[in-house]
């Protein structure tokens, strides 16, 4: 992969802890708390997520500490707190806290807003009836406090954020209006009340669109079991969850949760594994197979030995995953937050030069007033600021729920520009469950002696070809002989010594290494099985191949689909396997790819997908065994088979739970569409700033117009990047 480092990547003599913050407004308090964070002594990282209001810092131990941390953000004028990693549900509590923060406020300022628009233009020309809008707005700005106390925070510091804007736009037009009250004159009450008004109600959506955008964290942690039944001298008895250690024996009954990790020991059963894998067939489990937490059980009980609980199981390791990629950034946003984080000053300018525009050319200072409290008010970045977390937010949380995991922002623009897939053949676009399709031998040789030893030379190995060897020998009831001596010779084939004689088994350069003739027979055959796309093995010993194996693996379902779906995307797709040329270009032909890599050795794997790098193209690369790991971290984008090896989906950059190549199509179609709900998003707030300001500045845009158009830039941006929810990957 060439995408950045991940934000869970620190050096291992750093710590790192995660904060929630209080008191950010706008794309510029996000940037500025991430600046300040960054010059202190010992951080190594900083992260600030406008959207999620946390932080994450990764730092020197030895230098600091998290209350020092805290204490930094403090003295910029924000709360910053850290978030206990034994309370998941912590960020829950802290969006509902908001969103009712700003109901009431909501419910308080709009009627008196209102009634002071009814007051200004129905009995502005009676005193009793602008002192009465006087006190109203008054009540206005006290709903709306949070917003003043925290323009007048960044004052005090020097600095200015959203809401110095709006505090600077509402004060000035209220003081104004209450010196008129003694001046005489037209006030602009309705202007203070009506702005703060509308920017409590847009905060109120934003929170309750906070909510629901975070609701993919929730629900992974709502899926998983509360309790467990645990075997405890031989009696079931109901613990929490928590209290369930590695070892216990669980049981489990028909349409319950599975609550922990295992290995089942003892009945069988089928399980929806939906939440894991996005699809909704059960599968089917007996003893030794793996169970995952969360899971439902369907049909029988079984006990399962506890092998992961807690911060080690899968579910949780999904939510660790899904978190880190809310918190990463793609580069497209780091673009924002610099020009959000010089906005605000450059505001605080044109507001300037406008009133004085006005004063000075016009002659007007009311009109400069109204005009500048209109800049203010109108060129706020919060929809800015909001573009792009909002939507990887949603992105990833959709993912999630489809079964794809997808690592960060950055994946998903490296995602975007994607032009070629190269599939992993065997475990990936096939079954990987190797069968033994047919065998033969060189006159006077017997079948079952080839067949015989190459499975005692294959009990070493975990290959899938081995597999089946091992496993066709034992359908035949033979009697396999132990080997000694067994060495591998990496993508050629295995030997080792049986009964005394030096047996090889594998490709046809394996026996070219060992000084083994092949009989033109034995080639016939073998060539015979490769144009009906079966990988021949051959077995030899004693200078000659004595035999050869006939080794069949079956397609994914839908493969051809998937490759048909990819063509549409414009994408060119590759295949690439240690298989001889002939049965890869069979498989190929069969599926429709574009391009086959044969006889590629496993370390050779990177080279060939530099190669392909070389020529210009952005390549993703699909694996799932370990041999796959350095070309998933070479390509542009790794996507791992979630039931492939645990090194393959630590090496990738987006997961796909199930072993079902539709998912590739899935993560592919929702990066793109994420990353347009993004461009969309940022195309909205800059188009609006850039078209706003002047009108404003010329007056064309009063403030209470500002303000109103202001909050629903906010909302629009939000809103456009929920309907991602509504992301389904059948119509991708």
């Amino acid at each position: 992969m060439t995408a950045t480092t991940s934000p869970t990547e620190v050096r291992l003599d750093t710590e790192r802890c995660e904060l929630v913050v209080d008191g950010m407004t706008c794309a510029s308090c996000a940037a500025r708390i991430e600046r300040v964070l960054g010059r202190q002594p010992g951080v190594t990282e900083a992260r600030v997520n406008f959207a999620t209001r946390h932080a994450w810092v990764s730092f020197d131990p030895a230098v600091l500490d998290p209350a020092r941390i805290e204490a930094a953000v403090g003295r910029v004028g924000y709360a910053a707190s850290q978030v206990e990693e034994d309370d998941p549900d912590e960020d829950q509590r802290a969006h509902e806290r908001e969103q009712r923060k700003w109901r009431w406020r909501v419910a308080v300022s709009a009627p008196l807003a209102a009634a002071v628009v009814v007051l200004v233009y129905g009995l502005g020309n009676r005193d009793w009836a602008r002192w009465l809008a006087f006190a109203l707005t008054l009540l206005v700005l006290v709903a709306g406090a949070p917003i003043l106390v925290s323009g007048a925070a960044r004052a005090r510091r020097f600095s200015a954020n959203m809401d110095t804007l709006i505090a600077l736009g509402t004060l000035t037009a209220f003081a104004f209006s209450a010196v008129r009250l003694f001046t005489g004159g037209e006030v602009f009450f309705d202007s203070a009340a009506v702005i703060t008004a509308f920017i409590v109600l847009g905060r109120f959506f934003e929170a309750r669109a906070s909510l629901r955008a975070s609701g993919a964290i929730r629900h992974l942690l709502e899926l998983g079991a509360k309790q467990a039944r645990v075997l405890i001298d031989g009696a079931e008895r109901l613990i929490p969850i928590e209290e369930v250690a590695v070892g216990a024996l669980v049981r489990v009954r028909p349409g319950e949760k599975i609550p922990v990790d295992g290995v089942l020991v003892e009945g069988r059963t089928t399980v929806d594994e939906s939440m894991l894998t996005g699809e909704s067939l059960p599968v089917e489990k007996a003893i030794g197979a793996t169970v995952t937490g969360a899971t439902v059980n369907h049909e029988g009980a079984f006990t399962l030995e506890a092998r992961a609980v807690g911060r080690d199981s899968a579910l949780a390791q999904i939510v660790s995953l899904v978190r880190s990629a809310q918190e990463s950034k793609a580069p497209i946003e780091r673009l924002a937050d610099r020009i959000a984080g010089v906005f605000v000053p450059v505001v605080l300018g044109l507001a300037t030069l406008t009133f004085l525009g006005w004063w000075l050319a016009a002659g007007e200072a009311a009109g400069g007033v109204v005009a500048a409290v209109a800049v203010l008010i109108i060129a706020c970045p919060c929809a800015m600021g909001l573009a792009t977390p909002t939507a990887i937010l949603v992105g990833t949380g959709r993912g999630a729920a489809l079964g794809v995991l997808i690592k960060g922002g950055e994946v998903l623009e490296a995602s975007r520009r994607i032009d070629t897939v190269v599939f992993d053949k065997t475990g990936t676009v096939t079954e990987g469950k190797m069968t033994l399709r047919g065998w033969v031998a060189i006159p006077g040789q017997s079948v079952e002696t080839v067949l015989a030893r190459a499975a005692s030379i294959e009990a070493s190995s975990e290959h899938p070809i081995a597999t089946a060897i091992i496993t066709g020998a034992g359908e035949r009831d033979l009697a396999v002989p132990v080997a000694s001596d067994f060495t591998t010779t990496t993508g050629y084939g295995v030997s080792g010594g049986v009964e005394g004689t030096q047996v090889s088994v594998g490709q046809r350069k394996l026996m070219g290494k060992c000084g083994l003739t092949i009989a033109s027979e034995l080639e016939d055959q073998a060539t015979a099985w490769e144009s009906q796309g079966l990988t021949a093995v051959f077995v030899g010993w004693d200078g000659d191949a004595q035999g050869a194996l006939g080794i069949g693996d079956t397609l994914k379902p839908g493969a051809r689909e998937v490759v048909e779906r990819l063509h549409r995307l414009g994408v060119q797709v590759a295949m690439i396997t240690g298989d001889n040329a002939r049965t890869a270009h069979t498989v190929a032909a069969e599926i429709g790819v574009d391009r086959v890599l044969a006889e590629v050795l496993p370390q050779d794997k990177a080279a060939e997908v530099r190669r392909l790098q070389g020529e210009g193209r952005s390549v993703a690369m699909v694996g799932d065994g370990i041999n796959d790991a350095p070309a998933l971290v070479q390509a542009d984008l790794g996507m791992a088979i979630g039931t492939g090896t645990d090194v393959a989906i630590e090496s990738s950059d987006i997961t796909l739970m199930s072993g079902d190549l539709d998912g590739v199509i899935t993560a592919l179609a929702l990066a793109r569409r994420t990353m347009r709900t993004i461009r969309q998003n940022l195309a909205w707030a800059f188009a609006y700033n850039v078209a706003a300001i002047p009108l404003a500045a010329v007056g064309v845009l009063p403030p209470i117009v500002a303000g109103a158009t202001m909050a629903f830039s906010s909302l629009s941006v939000v809103t456009n990047s929920l309907r991602l929810f509504r992301f389904a990957p059948n119509r991708a």
